[in-house]
């Protein structure tokens, strides 16, 4: 099948499933309205991403001088380095030794995977898949568990669901009289930002931090007694037009987070949804040792077995029997995924 279409007919989460299981190397390109995203794999799992209204190296930069991990003069002189050579700034800094692969494969994964998230809110926009060859930074080689991803998005379902009711982008909090010198870590960080004028898309600026982990810690700090609503008044409602401040791009999903995630369960509850997830990923998984007990049986017997019966017993994890066929050229094996009819989008191979 061609991978290409609409969103609205065929879900980003559907989409990176059938990449994944197929183990397709190339790049997903989604668009809708203004907004361009790239996501790349190399067999079936995501190794970079590309938004047109989102500046990572910038965001790289200003996240790495929030923790203190280099200074404002390291930052400079990388960026120097950057612009005469071209280079990735992740890359500059490993070779001047100023930042370790492992912080930065912590950093790197955590914005592909805001990146992706926010993708879930696209209820309209196309897609299209090219494979194609995608070489790998020798110096800094990547990538991200696509099905890791994928559960992550299922985990914050119910997280969102309850963080939607107490924050949005334009929510302004003051501090109460509770004594804040218990807070350490995060919410410590988090609170010396409350201010009584700083809205959540403030906030998150200025801690440096991804949107989704700045609003827990602002619900922790809210249902702990430590700060307050004030306001939850839209920004360009409370200045002239044309000084209204704009929220940050890449923050633009926090208001639909619970939408964008409900993509995961908007074909049965968020239950049975989850449990269809699992099921595929078992799918796939026993299809994988099924070829490798196949290709052991043409080693000793010369020939592919003509029954699955020979090499496995097994059922797909809906009960049904995996569908087996030998050619000339080979073998084809495959489950008809949750509706059980060959040759729909579900099959899985």
């Amino acid at each position: 099948m061609a991978l290409e279409g609409s969103l609205s007919d065929f879900g980003l989460a559907d989409i990176l499933q059938l990449i994944y299981f197929q183990r397709k190397t190339g790049v997903l390109a989604l668009e809708g309205g203004i907004e361009k995203v790239r996501l790349f794999f190399i067999e079936g799992n995501i190794c970079g991403a590309e938004s047109k209204r989102r500046l990572d190296d910038n965001r790289l930069g200003k996240i790495l001088l929030k923790k203190g991990l280099i200074t404002d003069t390291d930052l400079q002189t990388a960026l120097e380095e950057q612009r005469k050579t071209r280079a990735k700034l992740g890359n500059i800094l490993i070779k001047m030794n100023l930042v370790e692969k492992e912080v930065l494969t912590e950093i790197l994964g955590s914005q592909i995977t805001e990146t992706v998230i926010q993708l879930f809110g696209w209820k309209q926009g196309a897609y299209e898949f090219a494979a194609q060859g995608i070489s790998q930074d020798r110096d800094f080689p990547f990538t991200l568990d696509t099905q890791h991803l994928l559960m992550d998005g299922l985990r914050l379902v119910d997280e969102w669901s309850a963080i939607k009711e107490k924050i949005s982008l334009d929510a302004v909090f003051a501090r109460t009289d509770a004594d804040a010198g218990t807070l350490k870590g995060e919410e410590a960080d988090i609170y010396r930002y409350v201010d009584g004028e700083n809205d959540v898309s403030t906030i998150v600026d200025l801690s440096g931090n991804d949107n989704f982990q700045v609003s827990k810690t602002l619900v922790a700090l809210l249902d702990g007694g430590f700060i307050k609503t004030t306001a939850r008044v839209p920004v360009a409602a409370a200045v002239p037009e044309t000084t209204a401040k704009k929220a940050s791009p890449f923050l633009a999903y926090l208001p639909v987070a619970a939408i964008a995630l409900s993509v995961f369960v908007s074909l049965g509850s968020m239950a049975g949804r989850q449990q269809d997830v699992f099921k595929k990923f078992r799918a796939a998984g026993s299809l994988e040792d099924l070829r490798n007990r196949i290709e052991m049986y043409r080693f000793e017997h010369a020939a592919y077995p003509q029954s699955l019966d020979l090499v496995s017993a097994g059922k797909d994890p809906w009960g049904r029997a995996f569908l087996y066929q030998v050619s000339n050229d080979g073998f084809s094996l495959f489950s008809a995924g949750p509706d059980g009819k060959e040759g729909t989008d579900d099959d899985i191979y």
